[in-house]
């Protein structure tokens, strides 16, 4: 068992979209590639925007997902005190000190710092200030004022910041409740954590909370930031996994599209999951931006339907059915032999029960479309349509093979094509001109409710 702890840390103030399923993808992964642990922090500090609802959503998505956690969640409201004990030996340690200044005062600061040609960032002027029992403050931290703060990253290589470059942060406020670079700290040292893998947009943050963890005379763990997904519209940051699943994504396949953008495997585009594990490594990790791309998201679950497992497909169709008033038991043979008969033209499972769907319907209830009636079922289809279903009622036995004899030979015996009573036979079993092969649908149907909706489009006036 490898000494990896990794962490997925959500704030539960929202959806887990894409981009947070691939940062917990990525930390997920390297912990099961290399038998590690792969840990999981709410951090709900932010009472006014923290839900239980958004806790159980990203949960409930990162579950869906398959990407289980090795350790109870760790709240990080439930930790204040921790929080507080480590400021405590900060404030022992004289590493940090009361900053007094309003937010009046540090625009006023800003605005001196801009006209003066100077970096707008705090200039430490309350250090070494008395105390002033009756004024508001904030604990900031000392940062260092000269040399370098240095460390490898995993995905972007060495980073190296000026020192003079990071301004005193504040990291706690009056009461000693923490802000997030002085949380995150504390948090990830108590839960172990070795490798912090997280989005580009937090790559600023490490540098400060390198010192930080110097300050308080931790490990540093290593760090790893992974490119941003270009490409998401308001609309899509605000999508949640949730809304994937509804429109029928399976979920090894919102993985395997998310992992590529920003990994990559030579030149294998699918992987199932548990290749997914074997061969994902952070050296693959790419340093450039990934955009997104539905078409190629969509494509991608078009292939992992194709290859999912019959059962487990019926499984999940079910209850797409369901949504369209359709119950049907997911272990129904003529789920799974309607399933088969369609699955090559689904891209989801929303549209393989749309494309089913007319299987399940009793036979008078079949909606015919009035632009497929009118070209197709003329007076002469409608006089083969009445025949075939008389051709067809001693069948024996029921196949697909069976009735694709069974029809050739009805049509060379009345001296007419297929194409003369195929699409006719499609609107009268589907309803409209699209839908699986013929023979195979017939044999899926049945007899008794082919030759009924054959009769029926016959009769159609």
């Amino acid at each position: 068992m490898s000494d990896i702890r990794v962490r997925f840390a959500p704030s539960p103030t929202g959806v887990l979209h894409l981009g947070g399923a691939r940062t917990a993808l990525f930390n997920w992964l390297w912990a099961r590639h290399n038998g590690g642990k792969f840990l999981l922090r709410i951090e709900d500090t932010d009472r006014q925007r923290s839900t239980a609802a958004s806790t159980r959503a990203i949960t409930d998505a990162l579950a869906w997902l398959g990407m289980d956690w090795d350790e109870d969640p760790v709240f990080q409201s439930q930790r204040l005190s921790a929080h507080k004990a480590a400021l405590d030996t900060l404030i022992e340690q004289q590493r940090v000190y009361k900053c007094y200044c309003t937010p009046e005062d540090r625009a006023a600061m800003r605005e001196q710092a801009i006209k003066a040609g100077r970096t707008t960032q705090y200039d430490g002027r309350c250090d070494g200030k008395p105390d002033d029992p009756d004024k508001p403050f904030v604990w900031r931290f000392r940062m260092p004022t000269s040399g370098e703060t240095v460390f490898d990253d995993l995905v972007m290589g060495r980073i190296v910041t000026a020192n003079e470059e990071l301004e005193d942060l504040v990291i706690a406020r009056s009461d000693g409740s923490p802000l997030y670079n002085f949380a995150v700290v504390v948090d990830d040292a108590a839960m172990g954590i070795t490798q912090v893998i997280r989005g580009k947009d937090h790559l600023t943050n490490t540098p400060k909370q390198i010192r930080i963890y110097e300050g308080l005379g931790l490990k540093v763990p290593a760090f790893g930031h992974l490119p941003l997904i270009l490409g998401l519209s308001k609309r899509l940051r605000s999508a949640g996994i949730e809304s994937y699943r509804e429109q029928g994504y399976l979920p090894e396949a919102v993985n395997n599209y998310i992992v590529r953008l920003g990994w990559s495997h030579g030149d294998q585009e699918i992987f199932s999951p548990e290749a997914l594990v074997a061969a994902f490594d952070l050296g693959d990790v790419n340093r450039s931006e990934g955009t997104l791309n539905l078409e190629k998201m969509t494509w991608t679950n078009h292939q992992h339907i194709q290859a999912c497992d019959s059962t487990r497909l019926a499984r999940l169709t079910a209850p797409f059915l369901e949504a369209l008033g359709i119950a049907v038991d997911p272990g129904d043979p003529k789920l799974t032999g309607a399933i088969a008969s369609r699955r090559t033209k689904s891209k989801t499972l929303r549209e393989l029960a749309d494309g089913i769907c007319f299987y399940f319907l009793q036979d008078a209830a079949v909606p015919l479309d009035e632009k497929a009636v009118a070209k197709h079922l003329t007076d002469d289809a409608k006089a083969h349509l009445e025949a075939l279903a008389s051709a067809l009622e001693g069948l024996e036995p029921w196949s697909e093979d069976s009735v694709s004899d069974a029809i050739k030979a009805f049509c060379t015996q009345r001296s007419i094509k297929l194409k003369h009573v195929a699409q006719p036979c499609r609107v009268a079993l589907t309803g409209s001109e699209t839908g699986p092969g013929l023979f195979e649908m017939m044999a899926v149907l049945g007899r008794d409710a082919t030759i009924t909706r054959l009769r029926r489009a016959a009769q159609e006036q």
